[in-house]
């Protein structure tokens, strides 16, 4: 992934100057770029393009003696279309990012990458080992700006020949795209002409020749007519060669001839030779790009300046970078996708996100050395946008962590242009994905210089493989490990962000790298034994014939054996991997935790309050993703897009890996879990994306209890996309506490017809929800018999929702509407619309702030109903004499309706008083001290009155304990400084 304007490197294929054609999402391996331009020509000024830190604006034209020579009508006009079409192509956004609205198009904002100047010498060096991005570089060098690398060098002679290199994920693509749509926007007035070219594209084409004005045709046919004036345009033209790692340039004369004519058909490599030996249209300016392993292609003779691409080596361009990345506002598909949950970000939360990132990054944290790499900006962002905005559906955590690899990998081979090494990505996984296996088995996130060493030269023999290690280090290493910056661990490795460890860990697992010594032995015997054993067999039943030798059918037997004793090998090292997988998912020690998406926001955003100290214990690595990354890493969609990384898994492996998993979730998910474990299991199936699997292990769930949990618009669609398609009946669903909203109420609403107890207390849920309950009352697939709804700002105006829900429901038979702000009108308009209402059995409206008259109304509707059966009016606004008129129309109504008019009423005092009393001793300090003088001041008025009307010593004596104890509480609260 990449950042907010760091988008991935270039298609740059043929008939770029065609007609723009839809973007093919089921192309593999190909990026597109869909946003089209608004402007006119060329291209006028464009809208607010910022720069920041390195722009390319008011770049001078580089010195000698070449002035405007594209000046003829036809000359001018094929340029401005050439302008055209590659700022409509460079300008496309990939699927990944167009998920995020179009607001995040790169004519909007950029953060340029810190380019340092380097030399020829430093580039013979040995790599360096991993350092802190805060750590400065060996020696100081000079930064470089876009509109400074082709400015004379300290001796004042021109530069022709800029190479540009960086690791993977520094930023490279996005210089290339940033500084062809500068040039296509006016903004870069050195260059007359840009011919930007894909070093990718060129390998394909492999040894058949072409000319270069054959290239430049094919690839950009609007310059047909400028092509014969390229010669005359000196340094005023200029080359982009990008991704130099892809070709295998041999500058030996005996291995590329010399040819300065540009009609001249040569195989592709040739052309670029003798471009960069300045054989080939001498004055023409170049720009290449290429990783580190690379670099050394070209001679340093040929090369007037060398720049490193150091990435956001500046804390404060990360920070600026987060500031206007999440400051865009919330547009296209996500904005009104997953259902409704939950509507764009609102500018307040989009400030809380940057602000707590910003402190974050200024603790100088972990997150600050991953975020040197502006790819991992972009992750942090993506991540972000997943976890806190509405997602599209279908979209999950493992999709975006294999985009963002895709993005980085895609289609990359780890040895220049040859396709039968291993592709980068596969070579990660099987010695990073080692590494990081190792370390989740073990429990631990740092790792030494030589656990590192140990894991990328495991099985180095050859020369060959020797080579590969080498790219990869020089290239790849620091995109997966940066160092720890943890105090107490100096010299200890990490990788770059905490998930990355685990997703690593899952790929490893499910591409059936890890192998015990048994099982590889056994598979080459299983395939020797495969490739003989007709042959064999037929030899030894024509033995059998002539011999009478009874050992032959057993070596016959013998050899059908061989394949199934491996193949129930392999079957047991996987029922192992789901065991352990399962096991991780289901860690007791874990059930105190934030559920995990809760854990990867606290990762990004930091924790509040104070940190662990350097002395103290260090806690137990937590790896709950991990299994959540194996699952999604069997989803079809991941799959294919790891086919497209070079690293496919199999239909039938993960056949049965997901039934290996099955059958331990199977065993071990009946358990009763705490509600943020069991929504981690939610999140699990979510992961999978596959309805049946999930069906047949969450079967037999009957009880959904989240209390607690904050449900945020993700973690509802996640429960409604696993839940939701169910059919049989959930006995319980408690949502108490879970600061729901209306739009979440509309996303659950699949899960919530199938619930018989529906909890949603303590929620802040208004009038506006009340309407959304309305309608789940009037589904006719409501199953809902108990709804309790306390401690909710309903109001009168939710209470008129809730009646009409109530008049055509079947199934309600309990409701609890205590303290929800009612009123005397809520009152009132519950007693006129009972009794349209024949199957309510119990109605809770206590503590509402209602009088005398709408109690005795709402009463006297109850006494009246037919099926009601108890009614709590206590903690209302009563008079005495109210509370005792009521208690004698209830006397009077034997046989009706009972109605509650005291907390304190029947024997059993304790078991009310008690629990709103430890309720207000637990909340003494935390809540507003009216509301706790409210509560004090309620209970002590219903004790007092019950003390007066009750006759029975014991039950006053009781009585007036407790209100000496609510009595010393309101005394204390009273107390200055209490």
């Amino acid at each position: 992934m990449r950042w907010s304007r760091h988008l991935p490197r270039a298609f740059w294929g043929p008939g770029l100057a065609r007609a723009p054609q839809p973007a093919d999402e089921n192309v593999p391996g190909m990026i597109h770029w869909n946003w089209a331009l608004k402007g006119g020509c060329p291209l006028g000024p464009p809208r607010a393009f910022t720069h920041h830190y390195g722009s390319s604006v008011g770049s001078a034209p580089p010195s000698g003696r070449h002035g405007p020579v594209l000046r003829s009508i036809s000359a001018a006009e094929a340029t401005q279309q050439h302008r055209r079409d590659l700022a409509e192509w460079f300008s496309r956004l990939p699927r990944e990012e167009r998920q995020f609205g179009p607001t995040f198009a790169l004519d909007t904002v950029h953060v340029d990458p810190v380019v340092r100047e380097s030399a020829p010498d430093e580039l013979l060096r040995p790599p360096p080992e991993l350092r802190s991005p805060s750590q400065p570089p060996p020696a100081t060098r000079p930064t470089l700006a876009l509109s400074q690398l082709f400015d004379p060098d300290a001796c004042g002679c021109r530069v022709q020949t800029v190479v540009l290199y960086g690791t993977v994920g520094t930023g490279k693509s996005t210089l290339v795209r940033k500084m062809v749509l500068d040039w296509c926007h006016g903004r870069l007035p050195a260059f007359e002409l840009l011919i930007p070219f894909s070093c990718e594209d060129l390998s394909s084409l492999g040894p058949a020749p072409a000319s270069l004005c054959q290239l430049v045709a094919r690839r950009y046919t609007a310059l047909k007519e400028v092509l014969p004036l390229m010669a005359a345009a000196g340094s005023r033209l200029l080359f982009v060669l990008h991704g130099l790692e892809r070709l295998n340039l041999d500058f030996r004369l005996a291995g590329t001839g010399l040819c300065s004519d540009p009609q001249e058909p040569l195989a592709p490599a040739a052309i670029l030779v003798n471009l960069l030996r300045k054989y080939m249209l001498p004055e023409a300016s170049i720009l290449v790009t290429a990783r580190p392993s690379a670099v050394g292609r070209i001679p340093s003779k040929y090369v007037g300046r060398y720049g490193e691409i150091c990435g956001f080596a500046d804390t404060n361009l990360q920070k600026l970078y987060f500031q206007l990345r999440l400051h865009q506002p919330d547009c296209g598909p996500g904005a009104g996708g997953a259902g409704g949950a939950g509507g764009p970000a609102t500018a307040a939360q989009r400030d809380s996100l940057v602000e707590m990132l910003s402190r974050n990054l200024e603790g100088h944290h972990q997150i600050t050395a991953a975020c040197f790499l502006p790819s991992y900006c972009w992750l942090v962002c993506a991540t972000l946008h997943f976890l806190h905005a509405p997602a599209p559906a279908g979209q999950t955590l493992t999709g975006i962590y294999t985009s963002f690899l895709r993005l980085n990998f895609g289609g990359e081979v780890l040895a220049g242009g040859d396709p039968a090494q291993p592709s980068l990505m596969a070579y990660a996984a099987r010695t990073m994905g080692k590494l990081a296996y190792e370390g989740v088995s073990s429990r631990k996130t740092r790792f030494s210089e030589e656990d590192v060493r140990g894991c990328l030269e495991a099985g180095v023999r050859s020369e060959e493989e020797f080579q590969l290690l080498h790219i990869f280090r020089a290239d790849a290493l620091r995109f997966f490990l940066a160092p720890c910056v943890e105090p107490g661990h100096p010299g200890a490795f990490v990788f770059t962000v905490p998930a990355m460890q685990e997703y690593l860990a899952a790929l490893y697992i499910v591409l059936g790298l890890r192998k015990t010594t048994l099982q590889r032995v056994g598979k080459d015997v299983a395939e020797l034994a495969g490739r003989v054993g007709e042959d064999v067999s037929l030899v030894l039943g024509i033995l059998a014939k002539l011999l009478p030798l009874r050992v032959l059918p057993v070596l016959f037997n013998l050899l059908k054996v061989v394949p199934r004793v491996f193949g129930r090998l392999v079957g047991k090292n996987r029922e192992a991997v789901a065991q352990a997988m399962v096991l991780e998912m289901f860690r007791e020690e874990d059930y105190n935790n934030d559920d995990v998406l809760d854990q990867m926001g606290a990762s990004i955003l930091g924790m509040e309050g104070p940190r662990r100290h350097p002395d103290e214990a260090p806690e137990d690595e937590v790896f709950e993703l991990f299994p959540m990354f194996m699952g999604g890493l069997l989803s079809a969609q991941n799959r294919a897009m790891l086919a497209q990384l070079g690293c496919p898994i199999k239909n039938l492996d993960a056949l049965e890996n997901a039934q290996a998993i099955r059958k331990k979730l199977g065993k071990l998910g009946r358990r009763a879990l705490p509600p943020s474990e069991l929504l981690d299991h939610l999140f699990f199936h979510y992961e999978f994306q596959n309805q049946r699997f999930s069906a047949e292990v969450l079967g037999s769930l009957r009880q959904l209890d989240l209390a607690g949990v904050r449900m945020t618009p993700l973690k509802c669609m996640v429960v409604a996309a696993v839940l939701g398609s169910g059919r049989h009946a959930l006995d319980e669903v408690n949502l108490a506490s879970c600061q729901l909203d209306p739009a979440g109420l509309r996303t659950l609403m699949p899960v919530l017809l199938r619930a018989r107890k529906l909890g949603l207390q303590l929620n802040s849920l208004g009038p506006e929800a009340c309407r959304d309950l309305r309608e789940l009352l009037l589904h006719d697939q409501c199953q809902v018999t108990t709804l309790r709804l306390s401690n909710n700002p309903l109001t009168a105006a939710g209470a008129a929702s809730l009646v009409e829900g109530l008049a055509g429901n079947t199934s309600l038979t309990h409701l609890s509407l205590l303290h929800t702000g009612l009123g005397d009108e809520g009152l009132e308009l519950l007693a006129a619309q009972l009794q349209r209402n024949q199957r309510l059995q119990e109605l809770n409206v206590a503590y509402n702030g209602a009088g005398d008259t709408a109690a005795l109304a709402l009463a006297q509707a109850a006494w009246e109903h037919p099926s009601l059966q108890l009614l709590h009016l206590y903690f209302n606004e009563l008079s005495p004499e109210g509370r005792q008129v009521l208690r004698d129309l209830g006397d009077a109504a034997e046989g009706r309706a009972r109605v509650v008019v005291s907390l304190t009423e029947g024997a059993a005092v304790s078991q009310y008083w008690s629990v709103i009393l430890s309720e207000v001793r637990r909340n003494f300090h935390n809540w507003d001290r009216a509301r706790v003088r409210r509560h004090l001041q309620l209970l002590l008025r219903d004790l007092e009155d019950n003390r007066g009307a009750t006759l029975n010593p014991w039950r006053k004596a009781r009585l007036l304990r407790v209100e000496g104890e609510v009595t010393a509480l309101l005394e204390r609260l009273g107390r200055p400084g209490s």
